[in-house]
């Protein structure tokens, strides 16, 4: 194993651009870092992503590690550990941005099933009104607003029954034209 010395002279070589150094600082760091990686995202291609991403901010950076004056694998694991957060931020934002979308495109019917909705109720209004007036509220109170056969053979002054066959013919009309 490499000591911390080694590390830091790694590191320090890193900073002035020497690829050798770099390839070395990677053979000995790299499984730790992907460990760390790996425990946050519990994901193998990703950590590997994320591990790979936090030694192209350790080249970048290496020159600064010097300034910090934390041991150098303590560094490098809060740079990996923090691109594997970040990772984990990105991930909940396209979630939420997919669901809501989803649940934003979900809301009402759409154009044209508006327009198709919109024709039949024109063509329901159209045969309602075909009906004798009196059969026409009384689809409409049943149907409509609720209303119970009984409320509307008191307020026709009809029988039940009377009201029952209304309805019953009403409909078999309605069916007719509907279909016609």
């Amino acid at each position: 194993m490499t000591s911390l010395a080694q590390i830091e002279a790694l590191i320090a070589k890193v900073s002035i651009g020497d690829r050798k150094a770099f390839s070395e600082l990677y053979d000995a760091t790299s499984a730790k870092l992907f460990g760390v990686t790996m425990r946050i995202l519990k994901d193998r291609a990703g950590a590997e992503d994320v591990v790979q991403e936090a030694y192209i901010k350790i080249w970048r950076y290496a020159d600064r590690y010097l300034s910090t004056g934390t041991s150098p694998m303590t560094w490098m694991i809060t740079i990996a550990r923090n691109s594997a957060i970040d990772r984990l931020r990105r991930q909940r934002e396209t979630e939420d941005v997919g669901d809501l979308t989803e649940r934003l495109s979900d809301r009402g019917p759409t154009p044209e099933q508006s327009v198709v909705a919109a024709s039949e109720a024109a063509r329901i209004v159209g045969c309602l009104d075909q009906l004798e007036a009196d059969k026409g509220r009384a689809v409409r109170g049943v149907y409509l607003e609720g209303q119970s056969y009984a409320d509307l053979a008191a307020v026709f002054d009809v029988p039940l029954n009377t009201m029952r066959t209304w309805l019953r013919r009403s409909l078999i009309s309605l069916r007719e034209c509907m279909s016609a």
